[in-house]
């Protein structure tokens, strides 16, 4: 499996790998080629959406559920929710009606961004397993909010210990999710590949996906995660919308700005004002020059849902533009919600730090705290950017070759090899780099693109 034109176009050499048989198993049935093959992403909807067979309602809920065909999603999964209370109400001693709220607070997050409701749900979950201890479907829903609350050792104990008693594909994707998170990505491909094995689907794809684009294989990454989004229930609106969000980010990495700007546009139609879709679209207009549109839908987005990216994306517009005032508002938003209200990820805080050149010791506790935890590349990544901005070198060197280590096609991750090289005074390498990185995508960062731009123009003149 290897992409000798990209790779050559790119001036990096082919990825060796190991399995040439991953995830090849009944690609067929799905019109993808039998050889084909995520940034760090948690599988969040996907996982969500293997959950209906928990969350199913009752025959009589069903009907309440299906009564009005204009009934919003917004009301179909509130309905959820009341339905299992009612479940409780009426079976206070069994898990299933627990089990169902659970599944309908995850949902509900989901579509809300309101991260208070994972909280509810992993509440839900406690008590029924309280009630039955051995309860399979409760037992799952633990595993899938271990991945969600980024306890991912955990999440993969408890994954393993599940799939002793039974293959299941849900067990599978939080298996796969944790790997990918832990870095331990050859064990990620194995349950992947299990996962399509027993059930080729919008969940396998997708993960098929991620694996693919990990490894540097981007032709066949957009080709799995695009079967994902055909094949995804057009009912569940917010997991096709999702799809192509991802399917457009694939084309985003590369460069391909009016394809990823094409799929982010279906996400719209599919969920018009879809948080991740008008934030990525955000990103895509600022990446060809509309900043006033960009800023726009940033926005919007923020508006919808706060989320970090989008925030300090929104940030970085405003300090292209000379608005200081307004980017400093949107990074200490970006701070109060990842400090105070902890609702994704610490190591994006630790970069904006150091992108900036600020609380580098704060960047520095936090992101050897996270790689302590975690050896994936994203981590060792901006472990290594946050070690440049303090000077050390020659240990960012180790760390940034570790991040490289599956020639993964990040324009980020090749831009702060080159900065590093530059400052060990390997001229050569540095410019190579810089000049793969440019050339996969000259928008990666705004700010920081600039700054590969400039270096690599002083580097061509030495």
């Amino acid at each position: 499996m290897t992409l000798r034109s990209n790779s050559q176009k790119e001036g990096l050499e082919d990825p060796p790998f190991s399995k040439p048989s991953y995830l090849k198993c009944r690609l067929d049935k799905y019109s993808m080629h039998a050889a084909m093959k995520t940034k760090n992403l948690l599988n969040l909807a996907l996982l969500t959406s293997l959950i209906l067979s928990i969350s199913c309602s009752s025959n009589s809920d069903k009907s309440t559920a299906n009564s009005n065909v204009s009934t919003t999603r917004a009301d179909v999964e509130d309905e959820q929710i009341l339905a299992a209370k009612r479940l409780i109400e009426k079976m206070p001693d069994s898990a299933d009606g627990y089990n169902r709220l659970a599944a309908a607070y995850i949902r509900r997050a989901r579509l809300t961004g309101d991260f208070s409701l994972y909280q509810k749900a992993e509440l839900a979950v406690n008590k029924a397993l309280e009630l039955e201890p051995d309860d399979f479907a409760a037992t799952k829903l633990q595993a899938v909010l271990h991945i969600i609350f980024h306890r991912f050792h955990e999440a993969k104990q408890l994954a393993q210990n599940l799939l002793t008693q039974a293959e299941d594909t849900i067990i599978y994707g939080v298996l796969t999710d944790a790997n990918i998170e832990l870095g331990e990505y050859e064990q990620a491909i194995e349950s992947a590949q299990k996962m399509m094995n027993l059930k080729p689907s919008l969940e396998a794809y997708s993960r098929t996906a991620i694996l693919r684009s990990l490894h540097g294989q981007v032709e066949s990454a957009i080709e799995a995660m695009r079967t994902a989004a055909s094949i995804a229930d057009p009912l569940d609106t917010e997991v096709k919308a999702w799809c192509y969000v991802k399917l457009g980010d694939e084309y985003f990495k590369v460069g391909n700005f009016s394809e990823a700007e094409k799929n982010y546009d279906i996400a719209l139609k599919i969920l018009p004002d879809y948080y991740l879709a008008l934030s990525a679209k955000g990103k895509v207009l600022a990446a060809k020059g509309d900043f006033t549109q960009a800023i726009d839908l940033y926005n919007k987005a923020q508006n919808k849902v706060p989320i970090v990216e989008t925030v300090i994306a929104l940030g970085d517009l405003y300090y292209l533009q000379g608005d200081q005032e307004k980017a400093k508002l949107q990074y200490d938003l970006a701070e109060v919600i990842e400090e105070k209200l902890g609702r994704t990820d610490m190591r994006r805080l630790a970069l904006l730090w150091a992108d900036h050149s600020v609380r580098l010791d704060e960047a520095l506790k936090i992101i050897e705290s996270e790689y302590q935890k975690r050896k994936d590349i994203y981590t060792a990544d901006i472990y290594a950017w946050v070690l440049y901005k303090r000077g050390e070198f020659v240990k960012a060197k180790e760390l940034i070759n570790e991040a490289m280590r599956l020639k993964t096609k990040d324009a980020r991750i090749l831009y702060h090899a080159g900065m590093i090289e530059n400052s060990l005074g390997n001229k050569q390498q540095a410019r190579k780099y810089l000049e793969v990185a440019l050339n996969l995508n000259p928008a990666f960062d705004l700010i920081q693109a600039k700054i590969a731009k400039d270096t690599l123009e002083e580097l061509k003149k030495s």
